[in-house]
């Protein structure tokens, strides 16, 4: 299951946990986000890993007063030790209660305590337990939550978050640069990485130790890199790309597991790959340590890692109607399509929005009887459906098309029975105004008889 991680096509990771229980939308109720588990390296490790604590509220509206969080790590006592913040009072080792600012009114979350956990050196390798984690703020009292802590005897490898880029342009060549490091107590001796460049992106080179492999929403990498990481190290990783003259929302993800035949084998799946000629990609070091040696990844939480890179360009999006003809009791197809003149391809691969929304009413004199799966209604079940929104992919490439087929019952005879269509250009996941020069031509008409 590990392995699945290469090549997903993520939108964010989150390792939340929050208590259960009732919203008033009327008051208000206090929550503690933390990760809801965490792996901590063995012996031999990094010297301290941060557990950062978190308190939100539901209702934006009210301003919330400075609060106290109590953390209780009594549980991990045997196996690890706890270093307390400068805003925690510790009323032992293991027990202390942290100051947290308040919230005004339009704030809904605040750092409340950044906590650092370290294994101490005769730790038992098969140790875990939980640090618990209870709130308060002004009336405001939070669901007890916890964080399970294990200790882990292996690698860490985890890449850190490249810089999103922004008003790039078409023609011209930018890169991707991070840090790949291991936080466990074990060496990598080689690393698998992933990338993935989306379909206005190229990569500059094909290195010869990567196999590469084209797809509809652009190109993908497998990498194998023979440099061993050892724990504490840091290495720097850049891959260079090429913007193209479609580029508009764009996406570069990446990922890195420790290497092993059967990593490669299920990154590679039943797809083919085509190997590099160029020069090898190699990492380079950033921070040396000492080496040891070890094969499974600790924590899969940091190894992916997704990058916006938005260029400076245009779409210009064009609907057709059409016109049918039949006589009363017929049933005919009308066919809505949403055209990309270009010159950019438009996506939407982090919000998964669709390109365009069109919405469908029925003309005078006819009724809806099928619409594509894409299109839904906002009617109440029971109540007369009037009008049908239906949606593109959340892709259309530089000089596509999507038609949508809508099946009408003519009723009565209505000479020149009309009814306009046009794309909803609000959406506020991909707003087609941002990146479309011409609206007018975003309107059409289904005409009958």
């Amino acid at each position: 299951m590990k392995h699945r991680l290469l090549g997903a096509a993520l939108v964010g990771c989150a390792l939340a946990a929050v208590g259960v229980g009732p919203v008033h939308a009327a008051s208000d109720q206090l929550w503690i986000d933390v990760p809801s588990e965490t792996v901590l390296p063995g012996p031999g490790g990094p010297a301290e890993r941060t557990l950062t604590v978190r308190v939100t509220h539901d209702n934006t509206e009210n301003a919330v007063e400075p609060g106290r969080l109590t953390v209780d790590a009594s549980e991990v006592a045997a196996f690890a030790r706890v270093s307390w913040p400068s805003n925690c009072a510790p009323e032992s080792a293991v027990k202390a209660v942290c100051d947290f600012a308040g919230m005004p009114a339009g704030t809904d979350i605040v750092t409340a305590a950044r906590l650092g956990l370290s294994a101490l050196p005769d730790a038992d390798p098969t140790a875990s337990g939980y640090v618990r984690y209870s709130a308060t703020a002004g009336e405001l009292t939070a669901f007890p939550v916890e964080t399970r802590i294990s200790l882990g005897d292996g690698p860490d490898l985890g890449l850190s978050q490249a810089e999103y880029q922004r008003d790039l342009r078409p023609g011209t060549s930018t890169q991707v640069s991070a840090t790949v490091g291991n936080d466990g107590n074990r060496a990598v001796q080689r690393t698998l990485l992933w990338i993935n460049a989306s379909y206005g992106l190229r990569f500059k080179e094909r290195n010869s130790n990567c196999e590469y492999r084209r797809h509809e929403t652009g190109e993908s990498a497998l990498c194998v890199l023979d440099e061993a990481v050892a724990p504490g190290e840091r290495y720097a990783l850049t891959t260079g790309l090429r913007v193209g003259r479609n580029a508009l929302y764009e996406r570069f993800d990446h990922s890195v597991l420790p290497y092993s035949d059967q990593a490669l084998a299920e990154a590679r799946g039943e797809w083919t790959w085509t190997p590099g000629k160029g020069p090898e990609l190699d990492l380079r070091p950033v921070v040396a340590a000492q080496a040891a040696a070890g094969e499974d990844d600790l924590d899969l939480s940091d190894n992916y890692r997704a990058v916006v890179l938005d260029a400076k360009n245009t779409a210009d999006l064009k609907l057709t109607g059409s016109r049918v003809r039949g006589a009363v009791g017929d049933t005919v197809t009308a066919s809505v399509t949403v055209h990309n003149k270009g010159p950019a391809w438009v996506a939407s691969l982090g919000a998964g929005a669709a390109v365009a929304t069109v919405p469908v009413q029925a003309p005078e004199g006819t009724t809806i009887v099928g619409v594509p799966d894409e299109c839904w209604t906002s009617s109440e079940e029971g109540e007369p459906v009037t009008t049908y929104f239906c949606r593109t992919p959340i892709y259309l490439h530089d000089g596509a098309s999507h038609t949508m087929e809508v099946r009408l019952r003519i009723d009565e005879v209505v000479r020149g029975a009309r009814t306009t269509v046009e794309t909803l250009n609000d959406d506020p996941e991909l707003p087609i105004s941002r990146f479309d020069p011409n609206l007018r031509n975003n309107r059409a008409q289904i005409v009958v008889n």
